[in-house]
């Protein structure tokens, strides 16, 4: 009966889409609207729903309405990559949009113990996020209709003496703008739902990601894009009680809202922030029941990675709130449930957006307080804690901790220089390059999450990945603190607005005999491509060697001399300056090349040739990945690269390439007329790096062999029940852990690593076979690879003494094969060397050692 009830409500807006839906549709009854408020059919010129609205109408009307009401602020808080504003909008009563400032300032009290705090008087903020995958477009379309309802309807004027709405209209602006451009391109003006039409397919990478093809809902922790780093600092400045989240799911689906499954919370959130939520849900449910929508809750979803918008809230005394929509992907699509038309998801969206509203009015004062006593226990749970604090640093880097510091400061969190070198449990910590995390902060549950390791859980299932220690990301030194080593150290505290990493410069004078660049340090491949750019001669030292001065370098060092460039040594002096300030790594003079270990006319000495890269795209390549690697290049090193779809592959275009990158992904299409081709170019000395499913293809194609483990996930029994099925296969999933592996530093790609032990990150189950040459297998999992986060027993054989990078020679060239993500969501600072060593030293690697 339900859902009959459903496909007729579905089918009576489809009548409305085909014509046309008004405000009647959406806005809730017993309502008046100030008429000098503009509708947004008339600055946009359509009704919401009939079209997609892009970025730059949504800017507009955003702007409109805030011109017109004294309930609203428009303000600007930063800008994509692709220049996009990134918009806010503060909703409340003239009186408090007065003193924004002092309502800010109250509410950082809420944080601070020692504070009074009056919550009975304080105003409840509500943070509205829409669309952070751009490809989800009701929530954005419903911004709309909230901006226009709570700035013009008359009835709440007197309720926003006691309420603050932050409105984003769009999370992820330049997804958002490619996916409206997409389906309005393919719109006809009379719908008929078919799935298969072009509308609902949009092309590769689709919407869902920003520039560089990242899911920004997996950024709210990692701050590595723009995008994430503005709303944070909004985040950050108002402590808003409650965070809603927008989104859409598959179309055969109905409406979600949290508090998803109990088990899987992530065991720092409190108990206490579930029952709210529960409580909340209960507004949702009222709401969506009187207009006939079908709805969910406490199933599917987790609250346990803090990454996302959801949960990113729930360790902070705030209140994350997740919805998830079936989506129509276009204006009208057949489901399961019948005709699903644009319209209804908006209408949707608009109605848990009014029920949160109401949620927070009444709940106001409850909010407050439970923000204020989750900072006022606090306290007592860093007072318990024998951790006092958490130290990290590299002694041969200085960018790997400067980024982790970074990235710690962007959440309000206080971070320390060390002002001495300190030696704790035989480690040492240099006072450049280290800094200290004190726990007792109110951010004390963040600041746990980013440090612990975690290896057992309650619930095996994983919406998003189990395990993201920062520290073991990033590769460094770290330990925990006690009180009495913590009060031994002599820091300073870190200056968030005046803190960069410091120019590099060159060690020495003109005219020296040689220029030695050390690759130990996060940017060498950065200042390296820039040396090969100005036409210097370039070569990678195989072996270490000591200057007479006493100062020895390791494997992987860059010998620079000025080679064609037709520069004078004064120039070169000029430019080799130039390239150590802007890449911030330090460049030595060498005086002779009479030098210990290897002289610098040995045959252990590599001439380099400059990358032209080519990252191959589109078809069945795994969209993250790709911007995971294009990001990376473009972003970091400021290297140029050719987004190469897998159409143009042949031998005339490849030609022009000495480095492809090829991504997870299937690879099919390429055919055998392209796995030829790829293989013959391979085989004239050019290098070729892969992961995953296309070192599959590799061997598939009999291009290189190269083997997989298979491990046992069968379920034993006569029989099992049917009830528990998706737990039991789910469970099976590696959806995203830290694993230990041993590394061979005196390897061209381990170049510029000083220690063995690294962590890698893997969320898949393709497991490499190590190669039978073991001087091809330069990076393999130890025998206890599981370092943090969930992993299955059955998959343990997989991994145990595995291979994560592996080598192989076709002809001349070289392919260098990864079993795991390098470069896995920006953040993974600690193993994109091992990525970059393959990129310009494969061409290097003996072909003795690869299998």
């Amino acid at each position: 009966m339900m859902r009959s009830a459903f496909i007729l409500v579905l089918c009576f807006i489809t009548g409305f889409s085909q014509a046309q839906v008004d405000l009647s549709y959406y806005l809730p009854s017993g309502y008046t609207y100030n008429p000098a408020i503009p509708t947004p059919k008339e600055v946009l010129g359509y009704e919401v729903g009939e079209w997609h609205v892009s970025h730059d109408q949504l800017v507009m009307y955003m702007k409109a309405v805030a011109a017109a009401s004294d309930r609203v602020k428009f303000e600007e808080t930063g800008r994509t990559y692709e220049k996009r504003p990134q918009t806010l909008l503060t909703i409340s009563s003239p009186a408090n949009l007065a003193k924004i400032d002092q309502i800010k300032a109250d509410r950082a009290k809420l944080r601070n113990p020692n504070s009074s705090v009056n919550v009975a008087s304080m105003p409840v903020v509500m943070f509205m996020g829409y669309s952070v995958h751009g490809n989800e477009p009701s929530g954005a379309n419903a911004s709309l209709l909230a901006a226009y309802h709570f700035a013009a309807a008359n009835e709440i004027e007197a309720e926003l003496e006691n309420i603050v709405l932050l409105l984003d209209p769009a999370i992820n602006p330049d997804g958002l703008n490619r996916f409206a451009s997409w389906v309005n391109s393919h719109k006809a003006y009379n719908l008929n739902g078919d799935p298969n039409g072009r509308e609902y397919n949009e092309a590769w990478p689709r919407g869902r990601t920003n520039h560089y093809w990242f899911d920004l809902n997996r950024d709210w922790l990692p701050v590595q894009h723009p995008e994430s780093r503005n709303r944070v600092r909004v985040f950050q400045s108002w402590l808003p009680n409650i965070h809603l989240d927008f989104h859409e799911m598959g179309t055969n689906s109905t409406f979600f809202f949290q508090p998803g499954v109990p088990a899987r919370m992530h065991p720092l959130t409190p108990e206490k922030n579930f029952k709210l939520t529960e409580k909340i849900g209960q507004y949702h449910a009222k709401a969506l029941d009187k207009i006939g929508s079908l709805y969910y809750n406490q199933e599917n979803y987790d609250d346990f990675y803090y990454g996302k918008g959801s949960t990113y809230p729930d360790v902070q005394g705030s209140i994350g709130i997740l919805f998830e929509q079936a989506s129509s992907r276009g204006h009208l699509q057949e489901s399961a449930n019948g005709l699903l038309s644009f319209p209804f998801t908006i209408r949707n969206q608009f109605t848990a957006n009014l029920s949160s509203y109401q949620a927070a009015k009444e709940m106001r004062q409850e909010l407050n307080q439970w923000m204020r006593d989750f900072y006022l226990g606090i306290k007592t749970e860093t007072d318990t804690d024998v951790n006092k604090a958490y130290i990290f640093g590299s002694k041969e880097d200085d960018a790997r901790g400067y980024h982790l510091a970074d990235l710690i400061l962007q959440h309000d969190i206080k971070v320390f220089n060390l002002k001495e070198d300190i030696t704790v449990n035989g480690r040492e910590f240099k006072k450049e390059n280290s800094y200290i995390v004190p726990a007792d902060q109110p951010q004390y549950r963040l600041i746990k999450a980013m440090f612990e390791t975690r290896t057992s859980f309650a619930d095996s299932l994983f919406y998003d990945i189990s395990a993201w220690t920062y520290p073991m990301a990033f590769n460094l030194d770290y330990m925990a603190l006690n009180s009495r080593i913590l009060n031994l150290a002599s820091v300073e505290e870190v200056n968030k607005n005046n803190f960069q990493l410091k120019p590099g410069q060159v060690i020495g004078g003109s005219g020296a005999y040689q220029y030695a660049l050390e690759w130990t340090d996060y940017y060498a491949p950065k200042a390296a491509y820039q040396l090969l750019k100005a036409g210097f001669l370039v070569r990678v030292a195989n072996a270490e060697f000591t200057t007479p001065e006493g100062k020895t370098f390791g494997r992987g060092t860059l010998l620079i001399d000025q080679g064609e460039s037709g520069l004078d040594k004064d120039a070169f002096y000029q430019k080799l300056q130039e390239i150590a300030s802007k890449s911030t790594v330090d460049i030595h003079a060498i005086s002779t090349g009479y030098t210990a270990g290897i002289n610098m006319g040995s045959t252990f000495i590599s001439p380099l040739d400059k990358p032209e890269i080519a990252l191959l795209v589109d078809g069945g390549v795994d969209s993250y990945e790709a911007g995971e690697i294009w990001h990376l290049l473009d972003q970091r090193y400021e290297m140029p690269v050719t987004l190469l779809p897998m159409d143009r592959v042949s031998a005339t275009v490849i030609d022009r390439y000495n480095v492809i990158l090829m991504p997870d992904g299937n690879y099919n299409s390429l055919g055998k007329s392209g796995a030829e081709t790829i293989k013959n170019w391979i085989g004239r000395g050019n290098t070729l790096v892969a992961k995953g499913g296309a070192v599959r293809w590799l061997a598939q194609n009999e291009i290189k062999e190269f083997k997989f483990r298979t491990v046992d996930n069968q379920e034993k029994g006569l029989q099992k029940s049917y009830a528990n099925y998706e737990n039991a296969t789910g469970a099976k999933v590696t959806g995203g852990a830290i694993f230990n592996a041993k590394l061979d530093t005196t390897h061209p790609i381990g170049y510029g690593y000083e220690s063995p032990n690294i962590h890698t990150f893997r969320n898949d189950n393709l497991f490499l076979e190590p190669s039978s040459n073991p001087y091809a297998n330069p990076l393999v999992y130890t025998e206890n690879p599981l370092a943090s986060g969930y992993l299955h027993p059955s998959n343990l054989p997989g991994l145990k003494n595995g291979s994560v990078i592996q080598i192989g020679a076709v002809g001349r060239g070289r392919i260098v094969a990864f079993a795991d993500n390098m470069n896995f969501r920006a953040f993974w600072f600690g193993t994109n060397k091992l990525y970059m060593n393959a990129i310009f030293f494969g061409q290097v690697i003996e072909g003795g050692t690869a299998r």
